[in-house]
């Protein structure tokens, strides 16, 4: 599943686009995917909705913003101005965090950092090689290269947590923490300090991202419906109301119809 970072506030004259791909086999460990992104041409800025999330996203822009890495965060936060408008986005999970640039997840969470604080002149050299090509698929090649050669697998990742933090992401995941906690043999205290210590969230709100984040995957195929979030793990209607407007700031509704209003990429 590829998270969706960010939504713009309010409903464009055209199609917000976007392109998604699973990196390979080799890199899930650290690299949720990447996407291709694209405003159309003239349309206005708007604020954007950057949505809840519980991994890292590197984002390069090729108008002119500095990449920047935006860390996990339990609700929605908002920008004055859209500042994203044509790049790539890449989602690093909390292995991946510190494989690529040796700060801990937990060092972004709630906040946004420049990628050259980050990876000093390699920020700059990634922006300028994915400005060159002419399709995403050029783009995305060019991605797992460079992340093949710059990952350090190993570095300052928790075995145990990341075992935990992929659970947390899987429809059918443990019930409660402590259940979470009794499969990988430690108490619930140990799982909690473990996860703010790693990802800089706790494990429960871990679990909520991952649930919300389904429901956003969930809406982005062209046939879905609305009703199909309920799969999702919610508990029935009324608690997907809550969480929604909880995390998003949106009905399920709205939401849905920001998440369907986009484009497919090509190229």
């Amino acid at each position: 599943m590829m998270a969706i970072h960010s939504l713009p506030t309010q409903r464009q004259a055209e199609p917000y686009q976007l392109i998604t791909r699973l990196p390979p086999p080799h890199l899930r460990p650290y690299v949720l995917g990447w996407a291709g992104f694209r405003t159309r041409a003239g349309e206005p800025a708007h604020p954007s909705r950057m949505l809840p999330l519980n991994a890292a996203t590197l984002i390069i822009d090729f108008t002119g913003m500095s990449p920047i890495v935006t860390g996990p965060r339990a609700t929605a936060t908002f920008s004055a101005h859209t500042p994203w408008r044509h790049g790539v986005a890449v989602g690093l999970t909390p292995a991946g965090m510190p494989a690529l640039t040796g700060a801990p997840l937990r060092e972004v969470a709630g906040t946004s950092v420049r990628l050259e604080d980050l990876l000093g002149t390699r920020a700059e050299e990634l922006t300028g090689r994915l400005l060159a090509p002419e399709s995403w698929a050029d783009r995305f090649r060019l991605l797992e290269e460079r992340l093949t050669a710059w990952l350090r697998p190993g570095t300052g990742a928790d075995d145990l947590i990341m075992r935990a933090w992929w659970r947390l992401q899987e429809p059918a995941g443990p019930p409660t923490i402590a259940s979470l906690a009794g499969e990988l043999g430690v108490s619930r205290r140990y799982v909690e300090l473990r996860f703010r210590r790693s990802v800089g969230l706790s494990p429960k709100t871990v679990a909520r991202i991952a649930r919300f984040q389904r429901t956003v995957d969930t809406w982005r195929r062209p046939s879905a419906t609305l009703d199909e979030a309920l799969a999702c793990g919610y508990a029935d209607q009324p608690h997907l109301n809550r969480e929604t407007r909880a995390m998003a700031q949106l009905t399920p509704k709205q939401l849905f119809a920001f998440v369907q209003y986009t484009d497919q990429l090509t190229g």
